[in-house]
């Protein structure tokens, strides 16, 4: 997805987005009683992204951060994770015993925010305009398996699949499934602008200044049924420029919690020396960083792909650059989802400079190995241009390799890198959903992610197939085994952490264990005001 970058941090010293500054009013956070959130992430208009709250267009971890908040899925994860469960539906289940036809009932008298019925129609108006639109940027990937929407009445819709997929009642779970009302969503184009209308737990206004969003105001949406509890009446998203002027909003009372995201340095400096009124919570997370390549590009060819597996020290830029905030990863797939292997380790063991040069010099390839390591300087923190040169610093001492880096805005970066100029090139990913699914087939499937042209016919029309045709996704761990050896084998792409998630509250705020989900999603509907 094109989240996680898309969908991309989690939340502190991850991936985050950097987004227009603002802040509460000097009298306080919350002056009308509102809780306020405070993030860096960037929602920015722009020519070639006009529509960037479009659920058939959003695919950043930032827009789903506004999205799951407005917009409402027939399915939904729980708080604590695990299978998904009914939402805007009533009820849901595979039909048969493949997993090729998936039937929903809506709940009884569900309505958008403006009073009109939600029915089985608008759900199949809403995903099917995703398909439709089909935007190369955007989340259609996650609905690529449907081959026909079929509606029965005004409270059942059933999905067919062009092949078993366990994982679908996942994929409706996520705002590229969001219902919207037909009357305010073209159904061949996207809607241009910053507003989100839906049937979700808050109705939205959003502020803005120059195409960009500065704040937004999310109001408690009285129609809303679902299985939310919503345990507040407002709260109001800030957007700031950086994690500094976050964290100063945050001590200086204008904000209540920092959410996406904090530096390693102000995790670091809360953990060591606490400030009193504020408290640090740390959740697990599921964000992971790693590097992409354009593997035609003869620069990076396979042995030089793993040469760079090869010397690349995990350890040294998770502790020096990351700190407690990150920690090595030697999978696509992070250390708690089912099926992990620390594939990569297991075929190169320590970093070895000697073994590296054996690579290269079997394959026939003159050293030392020149390109560009791309990166975006504005997307997934601060901490970003020190990963980069911290892997520049570690390939170029090898005396194997001499690698330039070059920081780039997220608005001209991923362009270019689905476009296929970058050689070698950093991303993020934040995980739609909590399943191994959703670490590999966005990255080694047809039509993934990255625009990759890597392929592997093992990897595409046996292993992701297989993989998805287990209910029981635990049973599916011995073929995920083996997809994580086909990327350590031809490293299409290379994992390099896995990161922590830190948020940063006031005293006071209930909740802020439960408002963020191990996928580094909001879910503000959980904070409260305890005093």
């Amino acid at each position: 997805m094109n989240r996680k970058t898309l969908v991309l941090p989690a939340v502190v010293g991850l991936l985050a987005p950097v987004l227009a500054a603002c802040g509460s009013t000097d009298s306080g956070a919350g002056g009308e009683g509102a809780i306020v959130v405070g993030t860096t992430d960037q929602l920015v208009a722009s020519e070639e992204n006009p529509a960037p709250l479009d659920p058939a267009i959003g695919y950043e971890a930032g827009v789903w951060n506004v999205l799951r908040q407005t917009v409402q899925t027939l399915t939904s994860v729980p708080v604590g994770g695990g299978a998904p469960i009914p939402e805007a539906a009533q009820s849901c289940a595979f039909t048969d015993t493949v997993n090729e036809s998936y039937r929903c009932t809506l709940r009884p008298g569900l309505t958008f925010a403006d009073g009109t019925p939600v029915t089985a129609e608008d759900v199949k108006y809403s995903i099917q305009r995703v398909i439709d639109i089909n935007s190369d940027s955007g989340p259609v990937g996650l609905l690529a398996n449907i081959d026909m929407i079929e509606t029965k009445g005004d409270n059942q819709v059933v999905f067919h699949l062009n092949t078993p997929d366990a994982t679908f009642p996942y994929k409706l779970a996520t705002p590229a499934a969001g219902i919207v009302p037909k009357a305010k969503y073209p159904a061949k184009e996207a809607r241009t602008g910053f507003q989100v209308d839906g049937s979700g737990p808050y109705t939205m206004k959003p502020q803005t200044e120059d195409g960009r969003v500065t704040r937004i105001v999310f109001t408690k949406n009285p129609s809303y049924k679902g299985e939310l509890k919503v345990l507040n009446e407002k709260v109001e998203m800030d957007l700031f420029p950086d994690a500094d002027a976050m964290g100063k909003a945050l001590e200086e009372k204008k904000i209540h919690m920092m959410t996406r995201a904090m530096s390693p340095e102000q995790a670091r400096e809360m953990l060591v020396n606490p400030k009193k009124g504020i408290e640090l919570t740390e959740m697990p997370g599921l964000a992971i960083s790693y590097l992409g390549f354009n593997t035609a590009d003869p620069v990076v060819n396979k042995a030089v792909r793993q040469a760079m597996a090869q010397i690349i020290d995990r350890g040294e830029i998770a502790g020096k650059v990351y700190g407690t905030t990150a920690e090595p990863l030697y999978s696509l797939i992070p250390s708690s989802i089912t099926g992990h292997t620390n594939a990569f380790f297991n075929k190169y063991g320590d970093p070895s400079t000697a073994k590296a040069a054996e690579t290269l010099n079997k394959a026939g390839v003159k050293t030392p190995v020149k390109f560009t390591l791309h990166y975006t300087n504005d997307h997934y923190g601060s901490a970003t241009a020190k990963e980069f040169k911290a892997l520049q610093q570690q390939l170029n001492r090898s005396g194997l390799f001499k690698v330039d880096v070059e920081g780039k805005e997220w608005s001209k970066y991923r362009p270019e890198q689905k476009r296929g100029d970058y050689a070698a090139y950093g991303m993020g990913w934040f995980p739609d959903f909590p399943d191994p699914d959703n670490y590999t087939a966005p990255f080694l499937d047809k039509n993934n992610f990255l625009n990759s042209p890597y392929r592997s016919k093992e990897a595409q029309d046996v292993l992701i197939p297989k993989s998805r045709r287990e209910a029981d996704r635990s049973a599916a761990a011995t073929t995920y085994e083996k997809l994580q050896d086909i990327v350590a084998t031809d490293v299409p792409v290379l994992p390099i952490w896995q990161g922590k998630q830190y948020v940063a509250s006031r005293s006071g705020v209930a909740g802020v264990e439960r408002s963020i989900s191990a996928t580094s999603e909001l879910q503000l509907w959980e904070l409260n005001k305890n005093a």
